[in-house]
């Protein structure tokens, strides 16, 4: 974590960038009211170039660069805003005097005017959001170490408050789950499923278990539909198979019986 922590104080972002500025001096302050540009002898600027803010970590830096070389005229140290570091003049939105350093802790304060009232306007800007950003960060470390002391939302009941919910507009569909139709009941109690619309219903199969003694069928009347209570009419016992039947399968069993009934039909046969 330490060296990320480094590596992110030495990466250098670029925050502004304006093509003309001019420089001038500063004469000494004689009391606390605030600087005029109408004093800077506006036509003799000292130096003229270019203007670039960049941030190293918490810091911004106003550098004045030369515009074909790049080469560093000064540079401004800017570690508050609004601070002491840059002050607006009092007469104009588009000078400022800024306190450069050398280095070697010598200071001084010079004067900047940009050509353009929108640079200007930048150049206000890009310190501003670079010194928000510093202060969120700030309160985020701090949250991050006390986190029972970040604010907390109550999202609970006030005594007498109510909530209303609006269900005018539910319709309750018909079958659904929470009221389901009824389904007809066969013998025994077991539940039957009615037949699927537009087809036939199948016979109903009654349990052998839950089947009553044998009884009479019922009389079903001319022109009454069949329903399932008519189809899991208990029937009556099968009948004992006829005699007929049993002859059939009995000639059957003779023909492919035993072996002694096949060696005597095969009595007239030579066998080789």
């Amino acid at each position: 974590m330490a060296a990320m922590a480094a590596a992110e104080e030495e990466y250098e972002a670029v925050l502004c960038v304006k093509p003309a500025v001019h420089v001038y001096r500063v004469p000494p302050r004689a009391s606390n009211r605030g600087y005029r540009a109408a004093e800077w002898q506006l036509e003799q600027p000292v130096w003229s170039g270019r203007l670039r803010i960049t941030a190293k970590g918490k810091t911004a830096f106003i550098k004045l660069e030369d515009k074909t070389s790049g080469e560093l005229y000064a540079q401004a140290p800017v570690e508050q805003f609004p601070g002491i570091a840059v002050e607006s003049v009092t007469d104009s939105s588009r000078y400022f005097v800024i306190r450069i350093e050398d280095g070697n802790g010598r200071r001084a304060f010079i004067g900047v005017g940009f050509v353009d009232r929108g640079d200007a306007f930048d150049f206000n800007v890009a310190l501003q959001d670079h010194f928000k950003w510093v202060r969120q960060q700030s309160e985020l470390a701090k949250q991050a170490e006390n986190p029972e002391q970040g604010p907390k939302l109550d999202l609970g009941f006030k005594e007498g408050q109510t909530i209303k919910l609006n269900i005018a507009n539910m319709k309750k569909k018909e079958g659904g789950t929470g009221n389901p139709r009824p389904r007809p009941a066969g013998p025994g109690g077991l539940s039957l499923l009615p037949p699927p619309p537009g087809g036939k219903s199948s016979p109903a199969v009654c349990p052998s278990a839950a089947r009553p003694a044998p009884l009479s069928a019922p009389t079903q009347l001319p022109g009454t539909p069949i329903t399932d209570s008519l189809l899991c009419w208990p029937q009556p016992a099968a009948a004992a198979p006829s005699a007929a039947a049993a002859d059939i399968w009995g000639d059957f069993t003779k023909a492919s019986g035993s072996p002694s009934s096949q060696s005597q039909g095969n009595a007239g046969w030579v066998q080789f």
